[in-house]
């Protein structure tokens, strides 16, 4: 086999955890319902899926968990090279669109915005800024989120931060190493929890480094989880286990948060990784989990600029119950099928296409 051949079948998609593609996508969906509860009850007691935020933890777990199993046996074969394009390739079409949409809702959102506050030349640097995932927390009609045209682009950025350590440095370590390090990030968490109060933080410039202790213990966790094959057969399914991961988001909010988030982060989300590599998945469920996977990452990424919209509408035209309850409603499944759109039509071809002009110039 010729080195361009070697190179190219080493770059070739593994195999799927299939329920955890699924509950990856039950994830998004809650931070989706999350963010419009977010403008609903200013009080986060009366939220019903007030830990809605903590499926960022999640995400960053099994995302430990996928890269270690798709890339610790190939990234040496492959290069530090071609596993940088490949990661650009997979996450960043979507960074782009989530930011082209966001500045499309601060420019036209039909119920508020303060546009004659900022300049033009902010809101292009702004723009660009979140392009390249360049933190820039400077629109107050934003909540001076990191990322102001696409708030969750947050977690990208510390995403890409994980993916560059676990090149450059996590994946040549041995595991006892890397149990040090997890157990030092645990620490981290328990301060951030603590000190805090909770672990919502990471999102804004005065919690930046929340961020970084949430994505350290979670990422790490996922990927001991996978080094150590802590693999638990059980039989509780898609259902059960999208059931346990549903607790999580909806336990009651109160002064204990502190301790119970990080139990949550540190021992519950590593223990659904562990039982959802282990299930057996239904062969009835695999389209529902393999559609609930595909649609994750685009929902998570397209979601925000109507958020922003719903938000004004919200503050200044105060809808009673039924009307919110419709309202919400309506824009989530929209939001499914927007996402569902915008991954066939933009993510997938240009990935494609994208992949194909590399694996041509191998």
């Amino acid at each position: 086999m010729s080195t361009s051949q070697s190179t190219t079948a080493v770059l070739e998609t593994k195999q799927h955890f299939e329920i955890l593609d699924g509950l990856r996508g039950i994830a998004a969906f809650a931070v989706v319902v999350f963010h419009f509860m977010e403008w609903i009850f200013t009080d986060p007691s009366q939220n019903f899926i007030g830990h809605g935020f903590l499926a960022v933890d999640f995400f960053f777990c099994l995302s430990g968990f996928v890269i270690g199993y798709a890339y610790d046996d190939r990234i040496a074969k492959m290069g530090l090279h071609n596993f940088f394009i490949s990661r650009i390739i997979r996450l960043h079409p979507l960074v782009i669109a989530g930011s082209i949409l966001g500045l499309l809702a601060f420019l036209f959102d039909p119920f508020g915005g303060h546009l004659e506050l900022y300049s033009t030349g902010k809101i292009i640097l702004t723009f660009i800024c979140s392009l390249f995932l360049i933190p820039f927390p400077v629109i107050e009609d934003r909540g001076f989120n990191l990322f102001s045209f696409n708030a969750p682009a947050w977690s990208l950025f510390w995403e890409y931060i994980a993916n560059i350590v676990y090149a450059l440095v996590l994946y040549k370590i041995r595991k006892n190493f890397l149990v040090v390090l997890t157990l030092i990030s645990a620490v981290a968490i328990c301060y951030v929890g603590y000190s805090s109060g909770n672990l919502i933080g990471g999102w804004s410039g005065p919690t930046f480094w929340d961020g970084c202790a949430r994505i350290s213990y979670s990422f790490l966790a996922g990927l001991l989880i996978y080094r150590s094959n802590w693999i638990i057969k059980n039989k509780l399914g898609f259902a059960g286990l999208t059931i346990l991961l549903l607790l999580a988001f909806v336990m009651p909010f109160s002064k204990w948060n502190w301790l119970t988030e990080p139990f949550v982060v540190l021992f519950y989300f590593p223990l659904l990784i562990s039982l959802g590599a282990g299930a057996h998945l239904k062969p009835c469920l695999k389209k529902i989990c393999t559609f609930s996977g595909n649609i994750s990452y685009p929902l998570y990424m397209t979601h925000y600029a109507v958020l922003w919209m719903f938000g004004n509408y919200y503050v200044n035209y105060k809808p009673n119950t039924i009307q919110l309850t419709f309202i919400v409603t309506t824009s989530v499944i929209l939001l499914v099928g927007f996402a569902y759109f915008v991954m066939n039509v933009y993510d997938k071809p240009l990935r494609k296409y994208l992949t194909d002009r590399r694996k041509k110039s191998l």
